[in-house]
């Protein structure tokens, strides 16, 4: 990573300063204790694939208040009747942030939102530490988020294997492709393209585009960031794009299950 100051190097740092505060709160072993019972994976591909399956766009709904660049996205902001707007609205599963300094967000809301719904769940967070994927399954999480721009190859390499060993499937974020090269080296079968620059916050649907040629058919690609009307979803689709993160133009709508439904319907 370049050693310029950028977002995401700040929030890197403070997620350091984080897992240190919690380990302190809570054990390993207490974590894994809280896995014991836990209520068990939601198969998160599986739900993708059974969507595809059906020639269907495969949605993963974002419960989502805030961002850095945005601010808050949405004031009402109820993650147990956004996740049953979601699974009403025809979501294939819920994407939460998890991460408080710079997103508003909890794990209490993915809990919320699990609760609130059948749908498989992805803690979305900037993920660094063996701890946080115990603690991702202790809160109940179905999937974690791996961003190759935030880890080194060894990192990553660990970090894939552990999660996939506590039985979460694993969306691994690239931008470029570098990263992509790194990502295809792992087993996993989602790739996320991320359409937004986390060094600048800037996003360009190109991204997927440019990736996309590179990346085998066994995969299934997730366009990220972006996709923000009917228009941007039929241009993906064209180009066999059928999975999609989406998260500020559902959080802007009244009923974000209905936008969902408008624009993937």
């Amino acid at each position: 990573m370049s050693s310029t100051p950028t977002v995401l190097r700040n929030i890197l740092e403070r997620k350091k300063e984080e897992i240190a505060e919690r380990s302190r709160t809570a054990s390993i072993q207490h974590l894994l204790n809280e896995i014991k019972v836990q209520t068990p994976v939601r198969g998160f591909v599986a739900s993708i694939e059974r969507k595809l399956a059906q020639q269907q766009a495969a949605v993963i709904a974002e419960v989502k208040k805030a961002s850095p660049s945005k601010g808050v996205i949405r004031e009402h902001f109820d993650p147990t009747e956004i996740a049953k707007s979601y699974e009403k609205g025809g979501a294939a599963c819920l994407s939460v942030l998890t991460d408080a300094d710079f997103f508003q967000g909890s794990e209490t809301y993915l809990k919320q939102a699990r609760t609130a719904s059948t749908l498989p769940v992805i803690r979305k967070d900037f993920i660094i530490d063996d701890y946080q994927l115990v603690e991702a399954r202790a809160i109940g999480a179905d999937c974690i988020l791996l961003i190759v721009a935030a880890l080194d190859k060894q990192q990553l390499v660990s970090l894939n294997n552990i999660a996939l060993e506590l039985g979460m499937d694993v969306l691994v974020e690239v931008h470029d492709r570098a990263e992509l090269d790194l990502a295809l080296d792992l087993p996993n079968k989602l790739i996320g393209i991320n359409n937004r620059n986390l060094h600048t916050f800037e996003t360009s649907l190109d991204t997927t585009f440019t990736l996309l040629p590179h990346i085998d058919s066994e995969r299934i690609v997730v366009s990220e960031s972006g996709i923000h009307s009917i228009d941007d979803v039929k241009i993906m689709r064209g180009h066999n794009v059928n999975t999609f993160l989406v998260g500020e133009a559902f959080m802007r709508d009244e009923e974000p299950g209905r936008r969902l439904m408008e624009m993937f319907n």
